[in-house]
C-alpha cells in the first residue's frame, strides 16, 4: 500500500497505490485508479478512473486527472487515461480520458512537463520529453499530438499552429500541433 496518505484524503477502496505513494491533504482518488511507486499526489488533486499512472510522477495542487472527456458525444462509455513515468503535472492541469468515437484512450508517455493550466484533450497521444507551457493570459490545449517525442507546445503562440519537434527515435523533424485557448 501507499507510503503516506493524509488523513483528509479520500481514496476509493479499489484504488491501487504502489509502495511509496504520497497523497496530500484533500486529494481524491476514485475507483479504478492505479498509481505507480513513489508518485507524489499533492493537496486537492482529483484522479478519476479508469486511470493508470506510472512511477515517480509528481502531481501538484488542483490537477484534474482522468475526468470524463469534454465532448458532447460522450455518454459515460468506458474509456481510459494512461500516464507513464516521471511526469510533472503542475497546478490546475486537466488530463481527460478518451472517447469511444476515437481511440478510447488518452496516452501520455514519460518525462513530460505539463505546466500550470495546460489541458490534454480526449484521445491525445503525448510522447516522451514533451513540455506543454502556458502564459498568464492563455492556456494551451493539446488536441492532436500523436505519439511524438521532444515536443514543446508554448502557450505564447499567437494562434493555432504547428510546433517543430524532434523525434527521440530518429533525427528527422516531425510536427506536433497545439492550440492556444
Amino acid at each position: 500500500m501507499a507510503g503516506n496518505i493524509h488523513p483528509t484524503a479520500i481514496v476509493a477502496p479499489d484504488a491501487e497505490l504502489a509502495e511509496g505513494v504520497e497523497v496530500g491533504a484533500y486529494a481524491v482518488i476514485g475507483p479504478g485508479v492505479q498509481v505507480g511507486a513513489n508518485t507524489r499526489i499533492g493537496p486537492h488533486v482529483v484522479i478519476q478512473g479508469p486511470t493508470r499512472l506510472g512511477a515517480d510522477n509528481q502531481l501538484f495542487p488542483f490537477a484534474s486527472i482522468g475526468s470524463a472527456p469534454q465532448d458532447k458525444k460522450y455518454r459515460d462509455e468506458p474509456t481510459r487515461l494512461e500516464i507513464g513515468d516521471r511526469n510533472v503535472i503542475r497546478e490546475c492541469v486537466t488530463l481527460n480520458r478518451g472517447t469511444v468515437q476515437d481511440h478510447g484512450i488518452t496516452r501520455i508517455g514519460d518525462d513530460n512537463l505539463f505546466m500550470a493550466y495546460a489541458h490534454v484533450a480526449h484521445d491525445c497521444v503525448i510522447g516522451n520529453h514533451c513540455i506543454l507551457a502556458t502564459t498568464p493570459r492563455s492556456a494551451v490545449t493539446c488536441t492532436s499530438v500523436t505519439g511524438r517525442s521532444w515536443a514543446a507546445c508554448p502557450g505564447s503562440t499567437s494562434s493555432a499552429g504547428s510546433v517543430p519537434t524532434r523525434s527521440s527515435r530518429t533525427t528527422r523533424r516531425s510536427r506536433a500541433t497545439c492550440r492556444r485557448t
